[in-house]
């Protein structure tokens, strides 16, 4: 059987600013978009890309005004894809921001995927960057639920038959996005290098527009110019509009 990647809506959070998005663009704009947990089947497990936020940590921790149904939360969501979370035996975290990695712990047989340089950095950040890694003196990061399943990995590394991961630092300095062979088309679920199409279709005055938040953006750079070079449709991690298609094969 072929791979295939199925999108997962895992909640959906409302108004952000959308130069937090596009970098400075969109002054005045806001914007309402997805969490979406990825869900590749076809080898001979399933593997989930980023696990989604936690309802009740959204608001009390980050004011961020975020809604999940029943049938968005991640267990329940895999479930309707016919995948136990038990039998998923990797999980891959893009990075270990808070909405991309705060139900890692609902795996309990899955070693849990992230680069090396961001596990450093999620344990250190610079103040600025201490909400979105949930570095707080009255917080327990939701990532170090599953801390000691991680499989720290250093740069490019194949994960399963079809599917690797690869470094692209520039959002956080282990960002990374995974290659997905599918049956017909090469895919990349990018992570937040690139959170909408508009990203990387750019506009007048760039080729591509990098996220609002980073911690490098010459490494940033250099990323969208290597995923350019993998000769793969990419994946976005928090438009609409891969929700509305839902199924890449």
């Amino acid at each position: 059987m072929s791979l295939q990647i199925t999108a997962v809506g895992v909640g959906r959070v409302f108004g952000l600013p959308k130069p937090s998005l596009t970098y400075q663009r969109g002054w005045g704009e806001t914007l309402d978009i997805p969490l979406i947990m990825f869900v590749i089947q076809g080898g001979r497990a399933p593997v989930v890309v980023d696990t989604g936020a936690d309802l009740e940590r959204a608001w009390k921790h980050h004011s961020i005004r975020m809604q999940q149904t029943p049938a968005e939360q991640p267990a329940a969501a895999l479930r309707q894809l016919g995948v136990d979370p038990a039998d998923v035996h990797v999980v891959v975290n893009t990075h270990l921001h808070w909405d991309h990695s705060s139900n890692n712990h609902l795996f309990p047989n899955a070693r849990i995927v992230v680069q090396q340089r961001e596990i450093d950095y999620a344990r250190h950040p610079v103040p600025w960057h201490r909400r979105q890694f949930e570095h707080l003196p009255d917080l327990d990061a939701a990532w170090r639920s599953a801390e000691n399943r991680i499989n720290a990995i250093d740069g490019d590394t194949e994960l399963a038959p079809g599917i690797s991961a690869v470094a692209l630092p520039g959002h956080t300095p282990g960002s990374q996005g995974i290659v997905v062979q599918a049956a017909t088309t090469r895919y990349l679920i990018a992570g937040d290098c690139v959170d909408l199409y508009e990203n990387w279709s750019g506009d007048d005055e760039a080729e591509h527009i990098p996220s609002g938040f980073f911690t490098d953006i010459v490494a940033y750079q250099d990323s969208l110019q290597r995923i350019e070079k993998l000769d793969c449709e990419v994946i976005p991690s928090h438009d609409p509009l891969v929700l509305e298609r839902r199924v890449f094969r």
